[in-house]
């Protein structure tokens, strides 16, 4: 794998710590911009919305720009926005700060998803993705949690600066590391031929099954400090380890689905989301019970992610017509689950069925992927039979 696949999952290490941060700190920040902690809270849902609305909008406004230089103007308002965000006293421009920064997010990690498959040969897109979305996957295990160190001990503002921070690097490793010019990128797609790339059937399937299997993971993933200490029993003091581990698994599930994703994409979504049905079970059933409930956060997360970065790449398998916008869409599906897979476990909560709940709204979120995905292979299956479809 090239070396510059490792300096943009730094890039996307820096802006996944940005998109998973604000969790510990919406309370410090409510205090010193004097406002609710609801209000507080929109900042998170404003970069969700953002990333949503922002990944497909921005990759159709990138398609033709060279990638290099569109990387380098992404990660230079990114980094702006922080510094803007950590000088601010004012809530309503932290707001903006945090849609402008999910702009620049999303078309970040659209370009980023082209230019790493390529750099890659055509039957190792999968392995590429993985390696790229490590990064988010090290922020989950480093980058949150020293976060939340920061903010406790020197205010929010601290782990606005270092996001920005950790940005400056990536930048300057961008700029002189990631192949630029016409000769590397070759000339885009004609845009009504991406469009109509983008009407494939396994592509919107695909993108799908990514909205429900990522909704499961942050259903729980967001839920997990009140399951710990309210139903394990386990100290507060023991939170960002939980999350940490949830993280490592994530990162070995992303890494050993990526040596398989490209030879045997059917067996390890097929394999992987049974098996993660099944651990959601498990989790519910068995979060009393710490070695058990500590155990399957590190299987879950491996697995999650594993089947996470594996429909990514799928996505893009699905869409060779339209390289940058079915990265753009596969960004924008999987926030969609990062934003109602939360909302689902909290409307659960909030019905009065306890921190259980929450696990197994995303046991049944993977078991719809699972039911949805059957049933639409099930159809091509008879309609090859029948001699309808190719």
């Amino acid at each position: 794998m090239p070396f510059a696949l490792l300096l943009l999952g730094l890039a996307v290490f820096a802006q996944g710590t940005s998109e998973f941060m604000l969790s510990g700190l919406v309370p410090d920040i409510a205090r010193d911009l004097e406002v609710s902690v609801p209000a507080a809270g929109a900042l998170t849902s404003a970069f969700a919305v953002g990333m949503v609305v922002g990944a497909p909008l921005v990759a159709g406004l990138a398609r033709r720009w060279p990638r290099r230089g569109a990387l380098l103007a992404f990660l230079v308002v990114f980094l702006a926005v922080h510094v803007v965000g950590a000088l601010t006293d004012s809530f309503e421009v932290l707001l903006a700060t945090r849609v402008v920064g999910a702009f620049a997010n999303a078309g970040f990690l659209a370009v980023a998803l082209v230019t790493a498959v390529g750099m890659v040969p055509a039957d190792a897109k999968g392995r590429a993705t993985s390696m790229l979305l490590g990064g988010v996957t090290l922020a989950c295990v480093a980058g949150v949690p020293a976060g939340a160190v920061l903010g406790g001990l020197w205010g929010w503002r601290a782990a606005f600066w270092a996001v920005a921070l950790v940005s400056l690097p990536a930048l300057v490793a961008v700029a002189r590391s990631v192949p630029g010019g016409a000769a590397a990128e070759g000339a885009p797609p004609a845009l009504r031929r991406e469009l109509r790339s983008l009407r494939s059937p396994r592509l919107v399937v695909t993108l799908l099954l990514g909205a429900l299997v990522n909704g499961a993971t942050f259903c729980t993933f967001t839920y997990l400090a009140p399951l710990v200490t309210e139903v394990t029993g386990l100290g507060s003091g023991w939170v960002p380890g939980v999350l940490a581990l949830f993280g490592a698994g994530s990162f070995v599930g992303v890494s050993t689905a990526g040596r398989f994703a490209d030879r045997r994409p059917v067996a390890v979504l097929a394999g992987g989301g049974a098996a993660a049905c099944v651990g959601w079970c498990l989790l519910a059933l068995g979060a009393g019970h710490p070695v058990l409930a500590l155990g399957l956060v590190f299987v879950q997360g491996a697995l999650s992610f594993g089947v996470g970065s594996t429909l990514i790449s799928q996505a893009l398998y699905a869409a060779p017509g339209a390289p940058t916008l079915a990265g753009g869409f596969a960004t924008a599906a999987l926030n969609v689950g990062a934003a109602l897979g939360p909302w689902a476990g909290g409307a659960a909560i909030g019905a009065g069925f306890g921190y259980r709940s929450p696990v197994w709204v995303s046991a049944g979120l993977v078991a719809l992927a699972f039911v949805a995905a059957v049933a639409v292979w099930g159809r091509r299956a008879r309609l090859v039979g029948e001699g309808v479809a190719p």
